[in-house]
Parts: structure tokens; sequence; C-alpha cells
């Protein structure tokens, strides 16, 4: 229903129980208060700093929404919802309404975005609350300030961001409702659509495509290791070989300037033909300076999370949202972060005022800007939040650890040090490019960066100092001769595209305005569940089911899976939030024309089948053929025979390997969670497994089972499973399977308070 009749119905409906409420206030305590919040961890932590006038109570997120049974929008009635109390929230809601019965005033504090202002808007109908009442606080950060300033300024629900909420809600039934029904029909049971989720799964189905008609190209390079007099060795890239750039872009497409070994071969032996006429022709110096990055909004820190913790984008929002609610901290409670569902990258004046005292007594004035660095938004972020930051900076991730999880101070340190970073000094490098003539025909360049001042990357020492390492050329004029050492000619090929991983997908979202930020972790769960999509080394692949699904709404639905048009109607509910569009225009808007294709494709739609590929395996219960089907964690063994038959069996991969105890095969397996790991065919009777992949290369030193350890950075290295090889003595990865077998031995003994998802943090374990 519109804002204003929405208002004018919830004050008709809880006039007079709001009147009881005010009549029975009188027998009670003056200034009783209640707070209403969405979750026991940030009411504990509220309640605490409001003190004894005040009960804070959580709803648990929603308490009523559109029925399950039953589409639930009255299409003839201007789009009418039809909103019911969630079944098993009857004892909450209970709970809720005597409370609020014996309170003099009760403030709505649910989540301070658009999801959060829907919440307020069905408390206020349940609890009998006038929306234009003064009832509603926010505040974006768990902090006694923040939430004694929010209590001393309530305001009405804004009801332009209500309706934009419902205006995507009954979007997404609408869809769900009359587009998922169709391919139950068409295809089989269990599939869904959306608005989101089908677009998602099209990018993933259009990068695969890419990948397959890709056609890689053979080129070679040719660097040259030079020296000058007695100097250490250097290395130049040829750069230019005949007049062509090896860099050089067409608009007819690359063509390689070294194609094939024959011409590399040949610029090999004319630079070694005129090595005696190797000189520094050009030398440029300059100065770069390395800015430190925004502060984190939502996505940012998803895709960081991803791509240095290795973290998922679900879970990463689950431990914001924890560190966001509070953590115990000695006796008490505190909220960690600010609001973690933000487009934003601004930061409050206290804030900027706190973490500049801190970095000047910290590190120093060189380290400190004169003004605060300021960075700006992208044009369809909501700005109603701060960026993501602590709540306070002198809570160090050091100070802090002992209280948190392993996971939840990965990801504290990410943010602390990010906000830190954002306003400090530019990090300073000295950059030198060394023009080398060989001749007339070749030019060579050697490149140089040492940092001369680490600015912001004060706050990542020991960290991106590992990942970044000077590059120091020897002291070079122009016109010096040069020795030549070697001349490298080296073979490559051009790569496809790679596959989305959890990172790439969010930034393509986000840059594309497909959905919001604090939709992109349920998204990508729901397409790898609905399968869809499969999760493959930290990879997205679509699944045959995904490509069929995705191919027909193409062809039947093409504004469902069409990124402009989705991309549009979030500017749309972007436009509703903001007074500029009422809600029922955009749902006539998109209703008619849609409901009008699910009748048409209906007719036109035949039963859509995908066989399953037969195998040789044979089912020991019934002697059918097994097939392969896609599950949730990839592939597997079924019966075709399903449902009378239910044999399922895993596919037995073999690694080639032979295992280090027994010497049978070693297998790839994945756990009741999908995740790989590797174990030998003889299990039970033997019980090798390991969380690393097994290497067909043998150990050079022992000959015996090599296997290979990732790091969080993704960096792999080599290592020989004999911990007494001579190959293992003072190897690093030593300390880090250590490290692993100790943790896995407290999580065994039941010693350790971390999470039991902890347990997959492993790498070389017993399964």
């Amino acid at each position: 229903m519109p804002a204003a009749s929405a208002k004018a119905s919830t004050t008709r409906k809880t006039a007079s129980r709001t009147a009881g409420r005010k009549t029975a206030a009188g027998n009670k305590t003056a200034g009783k208060t209640l707070v209403v919040v969405e979750s026991p961890a940030k009411a504990k932590t509220i309640e605490k700093y409001l003190g004894s006038k005040y009960t804070v109570k959580a709803s648990m997120g929603h308490l009523r929404d559109l029925p399950r049974s039953q589409f639930g929008i009255d299409v003839d009635k201007d789009f009418e919802p039809k909103y019911i109390n969630i079944r098993g929230k009857g004892d909450i809601i209970k709970d809720l309404k005597k409370a609020a019965d014996n309170a003099d005033k009760v403030y709505l504090a649910s989540d301070p975005d658009r999801e959060g202002e829907a919440i307020a808007w069905h408390l206020a109908h349940i609890l009998g609350i006038n929306p234009a009442d003064n009832c509603r606080i926010v505040f974006n950060e768990i902090t006694k300030p923040a939430i004694q300033a929010a209590v001393k300024a309530p305001h009405p629900i804004e009801m332009e961001r209500v309706d934009a909420q419902q205006a995507r809600r009954l979007l997404d039934r609408i869809v769900g409702y009359q587009l998922s029904p169709l391919l139950w029909r068409k295809v089989k049971k269990g599939l869904s659509a959306g608005r989101v989720q089908s677009v998602t799964v099209k990018l993933i189905v259009d990068r695969e495509k890419e990948i397959e008609s890709f056609v890689s190209k053979e080129y070679w390079s040719v660097d040259l290791r030079l020296r000058r007099e007695k100097s250490p060795l250097f290395t130049a890239a040829l750069i230019s070989a005949e007049g062509k750039r090896l860099d050089e872009k067409r608009d007819d497409g690359w063509v390689p300037a070294i194609p094939d070994e024959k011409t590399a071969m040949k610029i090999k032996a004319e630079l070694e033909k005129n090595a005696d006429k190797l000189k520094v022709e050009e030398i440029k110096r300059n100065t770069v300076l390395r800015k430190a990055a925004p502060p984190f909004n939502t996505s940012s820190l998803q895709q960081d999370a991803a791509r240095k913790l290795g973290f998922t984008s679900r879970k990463t929002m689950m431990i914001a949202q924890q560190l966001y609610e509070g953590i115990r901290i000695g006796s008490g409670h505190a909220g960690l972060i600010t609001y973690m569902r933000t487009d934003s990258t601004r930061l409050s004046a206290v804030a900027l005022n706190a973490v500049r005292d801190y970095i000047g007594g910290k590190f120093g004035g060189d380290f400190l800007p004169e003004k605060p660095n300021f960075y700006s938004t992208g044009k369809n972020a909501q700005d109603a939040h701060e960026a993501i930051r602590p709540t306070d900076v002198n809570n160090t991730p050091e100070n802090i650890e002992k209280y948190l999880s392993v996971d939840q101070f990965k990801l504290y340190r990410l943010i602390w040090q990010r906000f830190v970073a954002c306003q400090m000094t530019p990090a300073v490098y000295d950059r030198l490019a060394v023009n080398i003539s060989a001749g007339k025909k070749y030019l060579c360049r050697a490149a140089g960066s040492v940092r001369t001042f680490p600015g912001f990357m004060a706050v990542y020492a020991g960290i991106e100092d590992k990942r970044e390492k000077d590059v120091k050329l020897p002291e070079l004029k122009e016109g010096d001769r040069l020795t030549l050492h070697e001349v490298k000619p080296e073979q490559h090929f051009t790569e496809p595209p790679p596959r989305y991983n959890e990172a790439s997908l969010v930034h393509l979202l986000e840059k594309l305005g497909i959905g919001r930020p604090s939709t992109y972790a349920p998204t990508i769960e729901t397409v790898i569940a609905r399968g869809y999509v499969v999760r493959e080394e930290k990879h997205f692949r679509p699944t045959e089911l995904g490509v069929l699904v995705v191919n027909m709404l193409e062809e039947y639905f093409r504004s469902i899976v069409d990124v402009k048009f989705t991309a549009d109607m979030e500017a749309k509910l972007d436009n509703i939030a903001e007074g500029k569009l009422h809600r029922n225009d955009l749902l006539k808007e998109f209703y008619g024309p849609f409901h009008a294709t699910i009748e048409k494709a209906d007719e036109a739609i035949g039963h859509v089948t995908i066989e399953p590929e037969k195998t040789d395996v044979i089912c020991e219960l019934c002697g059918r053929n097994m097939v392969i089907r896609q599950g949730r964690f990839g592939k597997f063994l079924a019966c075709p025979g399903f449902p009378e038959c239910r044999n399922t069996k895993p596919i037995i991969v073999s690694t080639g390997c032979r295992c280090p105890k027994c010497g049978g095969d070693v297998l790839e397996k994945k756990s009741h969670r999908g995740r790989l790991f590797y174990g030998c065919s003889n299990y039970p009777r033997c019980g090798f497994t390991t969380w690393d992949k097994p290497l067909k290369e043998p150990c050079p030193k022992c000959g015996g089972l090599q296997l290979q350890y990732r790091y969080k950075n993704g960096r792999a290295v080599a290592y020989c499973y004999n911990p007494d090889c001579e190959s293992r003595k003072d190897n690093p990865v030593n300390k880090e399977l250590d490290r692993v077998a100790q943790r896995m031995k407290k999580l065994a003994a039941g010693e350790s308070a971390k999470p039991p998802a902890k347990k997959t943090a492993g790498k070389k374990t017993k399964k």
C-alpha cells in the first residue's frame, strides 16, 4: 500500500492498543522505556549503555512477511501485500507486546538501512505504534555515545525507505512465484529464478562461454642479463624488435611481435652478434606516490577479505555482524566496528580527529597529512552511513586479539589497518627506467623501484612488506657500455579470462549496479544451493543446469537476465527511497509485460530434460548402470532408479600417486562440506589423509611423495611428506604444518574455544 494509506491503516488498527498502554503507564515507574533491536547480542551490549530505566529486547529480525504458501499480492488492489506473522515467532511477538504494554515509550532500533526501516514499520504495526510518531532511533555504531545520542533524537519511520524495501520484496515475489513454477514444470522441481540471482548466473555462464571459445596464441619474450663492468647482473626486457613494439595494441586484434620460436631464435642470434653495441641510451627517474585505499564499504570489505583471507562473502558478513553487535571484552560487551552494510567511504569528524591523534602519537608527524584524506563515493552509493571502521581506534588488533576468535581477529585487523592507513601520508617510491639499445633494430628496458618512505605502508609492516620487494639497478649513466651475459628467450601462450572468484564476482556486480552490497552474499549462496553454479578451487563454474536455465531465460525472459534492465531497476528502487518515484508505478510498469511473457512462454516451451551421463559403474543394489549427477558440492554417482533405489557413491578420482604408508592409490575425496581432500584407497585399513595436493613428481632428495601446501595468500610450495627427508631441514613449511597440527590436536581434545568452522582452516590433517 502507498505510504500515506499505510500510515493511516496502522493508526486506525492500533489506536485503541496505544491508548491502553498510555493509560497503564500511570501505574508504573515514570520513564520506563522499551528499545527493540534485531539481535540478542546487540540487545545485551546496548542495555549496558542505557541503564536501568531501559529494557532492551530483540525481535530476531523480521516478524511479518508475505505468506510462503501463496502469492500474497493483490495485483488488482494496487499491489496490496498480504503480510502475516512469521510461523515460529509467536512467543517473541507475545513477549514484545507484553513489554510494550508495560513501557511508557517504545523505540524501534532495527538496523539503519532499508531492511531495518521495514522491520521497524512491521514492529510498529504489531506493537500498536503510529509510524508517524517519534518512535524510530538509529545509530551507526554500538558505542555508549552513539546509543545515548540516538535515544535523544527519535524520529518518525521513513516511509519512503519502507516503500523502497517493499517494492524490492514485491518484485522478487512476483518473479519468484510466477517464473519459478514455470521452471518446475518445464525443467525440474526445486529450481528458482530471481532478478539478481539470474543475472549473476548469466554472468558466470557468459564467462564460461568466453573461456570455451578462447583460442590460445603462442608468443615469445626475450630478456637480456647484463652488467656494467663489475656491477651485479641485472635484467632488461626487449621492448622493440625490428621496429615493432612488443606491447603494441591494434584494432584488428593483438598480433605478437615475436610469434614463434624461429623468430625468437633469430632475434637471440642478432642480439648476441650485437653484444658489443649494447649501450645505455636514456635514463628516466621519477618519484611516485602510492596513496592508501579508501576505508571499507560493504563491497570492498567482501573483496579484500576474499583476496587476503580466503573468506566467502557470507562468512565475511557473518563475522562483521558479530564485530558490530558486540564482543565480550573483559566483564562487558563492546561493538568493535561501525555498521557493516554501507556504500559510503565517508568518515565522521569525530572518527577523523581520533585517528589523526593516534597516527601522530604512534607514527609521528611525517606520517600525518596536513588535512584529513577524503574519498569520493560512487554515483549509485547510498551515503546514509559511514564507512566501515573501528568504533575506537585505540582498540588495536594486538590489544583485543585475546578476546576474538581467529577469524574475528583477522577481519578486525583488516578493517582497523585499512581505517588507519586511509588517513596517513602516501608511500614514496623512486622509479628508474633505463632504455638500452642493441644496434639499430632492438631496444630494451630495465626498470627499478625502491621505496624511500613507507607512509601508510607502516601500518602493514611485516604483512605487505613480504609481498613487495625493491628492485634495485646498478649505478648507470647515459652512454655506458654494457656487457651481455645471457639472452633468454621464453615461450608463452595467451590465456583465457579466468573464472570469477568471490572477489572478482562481487567487484563485477558492484560495477554493473546489480543488486546491493548487502545482497551479494545471499545471492552467491542461493545460486550454489540451486545447483546452477559450483565453487571449484575458490572459482565459480556454471553447471549444465545453470547453462540450460540461462539459455531458456535469455530466449523468453531477456529482461530478467539483462544487466542494464536489472541495474536500471536498482536505480528506480533508489528513486523510491528518495521520494522521486511511487512504489506502485514501478510495480505496474514491470508486472504487465512480465505476466504476459509468462503466459506466452508457458505455451511455447516444451518439457526440457537433462539426460545424466551414464557410467560403467554398476549399482550393487539393483544392477543398473549408475549416472553422474550434480549436487551442491559437485558431481557424484547416483542410481537412475531413484526414488525406488537411492544408492549414491562418490566419484573416485585417482591422483596417480602412491600412498606413503601402504603403497595404495591416493584418491581425491570430498568432505561433507564439499571440501577437497586426499586419502588412501585402502581406507579404513590405512588412515593416510591430507588436505594438501599430492604431486606426481617425486621428491628430488629421497624419491618420496611430495605434497603442495598453499598459503592463505595463494602462494603454493612443494614439500616432502617424509619429515626426516633432507629437503625438510629448516624448511619454512615445517612451521606451518606444526601450527596446523597443534590446532587440530586442540580441537580434537576439546581444548579450543574456537568455533567448529575453524577445523576447515587446517591443511595436513586427518579427516
